[in-house]
């Protein structure tokens, strides 16, 4: 699944605009499939020169046309094929993982403050999980799984760094502590 499939479904829900579909990948996606505007616009520029969105345009003052976008049949269609058709994989990109991988190279100090970092950020997401729920009003049983599973995931790995931070900080080597401390 992309971007553009993502983009096709949130509008087989509801017409949106690329403001609203960034404040849906934000809230309802961030924890496991982020978008900003530069994927956006283009995929929604793709999808209707496709033939799977149309769009209106709705004058404002002051401002650019705001372009509001609604699926067509046939991106409905190609929505369902994705949906019905394809094996769904769960990949994990993770910086910070990447990072604590190497930890025994990091300095106790930048570590500490790396993984409490983490630690709000992951708490951070539970808290817009929560309120996109109520926000977007969108109370499907696929939308309650999804937010479920983002703070059910975001709160573990929140309490696994917690429990085993000790694992990482003071495990940098002697030799390499050295290093960085004349440096």
């Amino acid at each position: 699944m992309n971007v553009k499939t993502l983009c096709l479904g949130m509008l087989s829900i509801r017409d949106a605009c690329g403001y609203d579909l960034k404040k849906m990948f934000e809230s309802s996606f961030k924890h496991f499939f982020p978008a900003g505007y530069g994927s956006i616009y283009p995929a929604l520029a793709d999808l209707a020169e496709q033939g799977l969105v149309q769009f209106e345009e709705i004058p404002q003052v002051g401002k650019p046309n705001r372009k509001v976008y609604k699926i067509t049949e046939d991106g409905e269609a190609a929505f369902l094929e994705v949906l019905n058709r394809s094996d769904p994989q769960h990949k994990v990109k993770s910086e910070f993982l990447a990072f604590m991988y190497f930890s025994d190279r990091i300095e106790n100090d930048r570590l500490a403050s790396i993984l409490d970092h983490r630690i709000e950020e992951l708490r951070d997401s539970i808290k817009i999980i929560q309120q996109s729920k109520k926000q977007e009003g969108i109370d499907t049983p696929g939308s309650l799984f999804v937010a479920g599973f983002g703070a059910f995931i975001a709160e573990a790995a929140a309490k696994y760094i917690e429990s085993n931070r000790h694992l990482l900080i003071g495990s940098v080597h002697s030799d390499l502590q050295k290093i960085l401390n004349k440096n």
